[in-house]
This record gives C-alpha cells, sequence and structure tokens, in this order.
C-alpha cells in the first residue's frame, strides 16, 4: 500500500483485502462485508455521513416526522403497559442522524411522566454519525449517550429500535453444489487483480446452525444467505431479558419466510452498483430472512410478534390520521404529506416490502403490532 492509499479509504480496504487474500485465500461474503462495511480507519460507516436526499439513500425517519413520532408513541404505550417503570432505556441501533429519536423524543412528551423516565442510548459505529446525532439530540431534554453495541446498552428495563439495522449486518451465501453447501467466496477476479469476483470456496457443514431450515434441502444450483449477525442479536436480547424487562423492534426490508436468491446490494449516491465494485464506497445490505429471525427468537425462549408488513403497521398506529393533522395545519405541504404517507405505506413503495418484528422478554403485556 503507497503513502497516497492511507489517504484514499477505498485504495485502503482495496489494499487491506488483497492482502488477506494473498495469505488466507477466498474470503467468504461476510468477511469482504465486514472489512468494506466497517473497517475502523476506511470503512464505509467510518468515513461518511451516508443518508439524506444528496448521499447514498434515505430512510424512512427523513422521509417524514410522522414516522418517528408514531415510534415515539407506541414506546409510550408500551412502557404504560410495562408498569410506568420509573427508570427506562430507550435505545436505538444503528440511529442514522438522530432524526427518528429526535421525533420519537418530541412526541414522547405528550404523555404524561414519559419522557422523564428515559435515558437514551444509541449504538453507532460511524464516529461522522456520532457528531451528527450529538448536534441532533443537543436540545433532546433528556440524557443522551453511546454504547460500543447491544450487549452494553445501560442496564434496566428497556424499549430498542432498529430501522434498517439488520440488513447491515454482514451475511454468508451458502451455494448448493451436488448435494451439498459450499461457501460463497471473494477472490482476485482472474483477468484483472484490480478487481474482484464471486468463487465457489469450501464444503460448510449440513449441520451448521445458520442455513435456514426451509431451505436446508434445496436442489443444485440453489444460492441461500446465512445471518450469524440476526444470532448475535437474540443472543444478546435474551441474555440482557434473563435480568431487565424490555422489548425490542425491528423494521427492515426482506421476506417474512425463508427464500433462496442472492439478495447482496450495493447503494452509491442512490443507484444500484456492483458490491465487489470499489469496497467501502458503497453501502452494502442484504435482505433480512423474517422467518428465521422470528424461529430463532423462539427457540431462545423470547415472545415474537409479528412480523408485519410496515404499512399496516404505521396505519394501525394512526400515520393516515396524523397525516391528514399535518395536512390541515400546513395545507401549503399538503401534496408533501400525501407523497411521504404513500411513499411508507403504499405496497408498491415501503409498505409490503418493509417488515416490523417485535421480539420481547416473556411475560410482558403483549405490545401495539397491527396488521
Amino acid at each position: 500500500m503507497t503513502d497516497a492509499d492511507e489517504f484514499n479509504p477505498a485504495a485502503r480496504i482495496a489494499s487491506n483485502l488483497r492482502a488477506r487474500m494473498a495469505s488466507q485465500g477466498p474470503l467468504p461474503v461476510s468477511v469482504f462485508m465486514m472489512e468494506a462495511l466497517f473497517d475502523p480507519m476506511a470503512g464505509y460507516y467510518a468515513t461518511r455521513d451516508p443518508i439524506g436526499a444528496g448521499a447514498d439513500f434515505v430512510t424512512a425517519p427523513e422521509i417524514s416526522q410522522m414516522f418517528g413520532e408514531l415510534l415515539g408513541l407506541w414506546a409510550a404505550q408500551c412502557w404504560q403497559d410495562m408498569g410506568s417503570p420509573e427508570s427506562l432505556v430507550l435505545a436505538e441501533l444503528g440511529p442514522g442522524k438522530g432524526t427518528m429519536m429526535a421525533d420519537m423524543l418530541r412526541a414522547a412528551r405528550a404523555v404524561p411522566g414519559f419522557a422523564d423516565a428515559l435515558k437514551v442510548s444509541l449504538v453507532e459505529a460511524s464516529a461522522a454519525l456520532k457528531m451528527v446525532q450529538g448536534q441532533t439530540l443537543a436540545r433532546a431534554g433528556v440524557p443522551v449517550g453511546w454504547a460500543r453495541s447491544l450487549e452494553t446498552i445501560p442496564a434496566g428495563p428497556a424499549i430498542i429500535f432498529g430501522n434498517e439495522f439488520l440488513d447491515c449486518l454482514p451475511v454468508r451465501q451458502a451455494v448448493r453444489v451436488e448435494g451439498q453447501w459450499r461457501e460463497r467466496c471473494v477472490t482476485l477476479h482472474p483477468d484483472d487483480e484490480s478487481r474482484f469476483a464471486f468463487v465457489t470456496g469450501p464444503v460448510i457443514a449440513e449441520d451448521d446452525p445458520f442455513i435456514p431450515e426451509a431451505l436446508r434441502d434445496s436442489p443444485d444450483g440453489t444460492l441461500a444467505e446465512l445471518r450469524p449477525g440476526d444470532a448475535q442479536v437474540i443472543d444478546a436480547l435474551a441474555a440482557r431479558y434473563s435480568d431487565h424487562p424490555g422489548h425490542a423492534l425491528f423494521i427492515d426490508y426482506g421476506p417474512a419466510v425463508s427464500e433462496p436468491g442472492d439478495t447482496l446490494q450495493a447503494i452509491r449516491e442512490h443507484q444500484k452498483v456492483d458490491p465487489l465494485d470499489a469496497p467501502g464506497t458503497a453501502d452494502l445490505t442484504a435482505r433480512v430472512d423474517f422467518g428465521t429471525l422470528a424461529q430463532r427468537a423462539r427457540a431462545a425462549a423470547l415472545d415474537v410478534y409479528g412480523p408485519v408488513e410496515q404499512g399496516a403497521f404505521l396505519k394501525g398506529l394512526g400515520m393516515e390520521q396524523r397525516a391528514a393533522a399535518l395536512a390541515a395545519s400546513r395545507p401549503d405541504q399538503r401534496g408533501t404529506i400525501a407523497r411521504q404517507l404513500h411513499r411508507l405505506t403504499a405496497p408498491d413503495e415501503m409498505g409490503e416490502l418493509f417488515k416490523v418484528i417485535v421480539i420481547s422478554a416473556p411475560g410482558l403485556p403483549a405490545p401495539p403490532l397491527a396488521g
């Protein structure tokens, strides 16, 4: 790696990957994703603020304030159903610019006593985004802190949110070849070593716990995505819930039941690009397997609600009524508000592709979850 590469994140990531491939051989897709996204000096999340109309992608909280407001009221209802504990951790995994948390806290003040009970904990890998979050929440009116991981969120009763968090966790990919699952890996392109290419790697044990149960006996040629990161999330929640009550709500894109197929995608400046092109310069995500996620949570003796479609969930919380109220108070924004509502709830937008699932400590009252 040249001195110039030290100041070029894409070159640094590519150089690191080539060095690992030279010593270790082809790398599993999950390792490629981890390097590209989370390298502390040059990874995608370490070096940029990727959210917004002028950046790489837009998330639901950036589309409309209604999204966060309704989730804030949802959290307040859960708090009341939990017996209104005197202290509650309100945590968010991958909180972006802090927009959703700010909207949640604004709505929370409408519920007597709720804001007074709150301590906010943000789990964020990006130093750039931590700075933005601090600015967004500077006047939150509640204590705000950061945690390194889900496992280090402060103790106590908690309501945890993850909006488009699970899809960013590195995935393994497996290909069915001659009746066996084989790891899909990334290696140097045979015709141009400055580029990368997919290759079929070593055999995966038939009893590998991350192969989705529904896909275990798939025919040759099937590609399945294995999500060890989801299992780590479930393990962390189970450990937390053994000592402290709580709910965790996840909103993300993906099927309600396990499906085969390659869903790894890269987004740069709102456009899909080759996932292996210039690692570290594009967001890498894969669809969440909600069926396997729910199965793992139940196996850990946790209560599971959903998944339900995002559109049904938001409408059940009153988004249509909130949109009407906003339009009445700001008639000049009526068209914009209608477009926001459509984008978040319509079947041909985010309404069906995105799902909502709640994973709870056993024995708590069921959270609000329409659908």
